[in-house]
């Protein structure tokens, strides 16, 4: 495999854009990278594009790359529609990768688009509501909730059943069963809540920019305990966008701020048990990037992980090796995973705060670390950023992601 480079990122605001298509969202983004990096149209030569939800709110099934990217002269170049769940754009950044890297081109372009907030909230939750995804949660839920209520919900505690979610349901169980393991507490996957809302007051294009103590994280509304609100993403639309280049390709870029590609990893979920920590999908794909990457989970500077809830953010550091196993609570209490502690994560605000539009999110991670590896990230910089680490997974089978993805980027 050839050397591939980050030579352009673009993203939206991630918010509710209830005045703008998807297909407009995504061509900002490219827009916006293109001029990243320097390039035009006409200089990308493969383009892989991720959405998830499209086909059940706007009704566009298929060739969605093309109807929302051909407007900007992109005549000729052939394009890859990409679907993958929350893991899309990650996804979508990993062939433009293995595509550049194998010589197949030298210039490619991944994006993830989602409009997810529209009028017709009928529409809105069938992207939701996809039959086969309740059912491998529900079977979830069910096979594991007895477990989970060995650690009881406290009896002040109110949960609003208007407000439940079973996708929650499954990251409360897992919660509640590090809980009895391990010890963490309420009040420590709250401080994680806290850490990203605190994030995100510096990340002008974050759905939420405002910060909230531990108190009032614990204070919200309990959507699945122990997940109140303010610890699940929201609903958001956005759309992020990359370009990767060979070494050739960056020797003709004059004003390129390159940021090096030192590896992309798939994988997918298994049939393993869920306290199998050590053969999680996230932690395979993990192990897989480092080596390939020739580095190690202490090299890490900063890292962006999938977090739609609080707790997931615990589970992916301690699949990442960013701390060991059992620890990822009380780290996060501790302040370890702050702007200015031991090993920043989610500075952007992450799903949390920043938002999550879908199949938008991988390729915001990459947009947060290419930002922080180039010191562009102003009020939020790392300092001394060297290497960045993204996790991102997508869907849910048996016990975990259906799939996932991990990017390893080195200054």
């Amino acid at each position: 495999m050839r050397e591939v480079f980050v030579v352009g990122v673009g993203m939206t605001a991630f918010t509710r854009h209830l005045d703008k298509s998807c297909a407009e969202l995504a061509r900002s983004a490219v827009q916006t990278a293109l001029a990243d990096a320097g390039l035009a149209t006409n200089d990308v030569q493969a383009i892989f594009y991720a959405n998830t939800a499209q086909a059940a709110i706007e009704g566009q099934m298929g060739v969605k790359a093309q109807h929302a990217l051909r407007p900007l002269g992109f005549d000729g170049v052939p394009m890859v529609n990409v679907e993958d769940a929350c893991s899309g754009s990650a996804v979508a950044l990993n062939l433009a990768v293995t595509q550049v890297g194998s010589g197949q081109c030298d210039i490619a372009l991944a994006v993830g688009a989602e409009k997810l907030n529209t009028k017709d909230a009928a529409r809105r939750f069938a992207a939701f509501n996809q039959p086969e995804d309740v059912a491998a949660v529900q079977a979830f839920v069910d096979a594991h909730m007895p477990q989970a209520e060995a650690t009881p919900i406290p009896p002040e505690v109110l949960i609003d059943p208007a407000m439940r979610s079973i996708f929650m349901d499954a990251y409360a169980i897992n919660a509640r069963l590090h809980m009895a393991k391990h010890g963490s507490t309420w009040r420590q996957i709250a401080a994680v809540s806290s850490k990203n809302h605190g994030h995100s007051t510096m990340n002008p294009l974050a759905q939420f920019q405002n910060a909230m103590s531990i108190d009032q994280i614990l204070a919200a509304r309990v959507i699945s305990w122990p997940l109140t609100l303010p610890m699940c993403s929201p609903i958001s639309d956005g759309a992020a966008a990359a370009i990767v280049c060979s070494r050739a390709a960056l020797e003709r870029l004059a004003t390129a701020r390159p940021v090096k590609v030192l590896a992309s990893v798939t994988r997918g979920g298994s049939g393993r048990k869920l306290d199998d920590s050590a053969n999680a999908a996230v932690r395979l794909a993990a192990l897989a990037a480092y080596e390939r990457a020739g580095i190690t989970a202490a090299d890490v500077s900063v890292a962006e992980v999938h977090d739609a809830s609080a707790f997931a953010e615990i589970a992916h550091t301690e699949y990442l090796g960013l701390v060991p196993f059992g620890d990822g609570a009380a780290a996060a209490e501790r302040g370890e995973t702050t702007l200015g502690g031991r090993i920043p994560v989610n500075v952007s605000g992450g799903l949390q705060s920043r938002g999550h539009p879908v199949a938008a999110t991988g390729l915001a991670q990459i947009h947060e670390l290419v930002l922080q590896l180039r010191g562009e990230a102003g009020a939020r910089q790392v300092a001394h950023a060297r290497i960045g680490v993204a996790s991102n997974g997508g869907g849910f089978i048996g016990v975990e992601d259906a799939i996932c993805c991990v990017t390893v980027l080195g200054k």
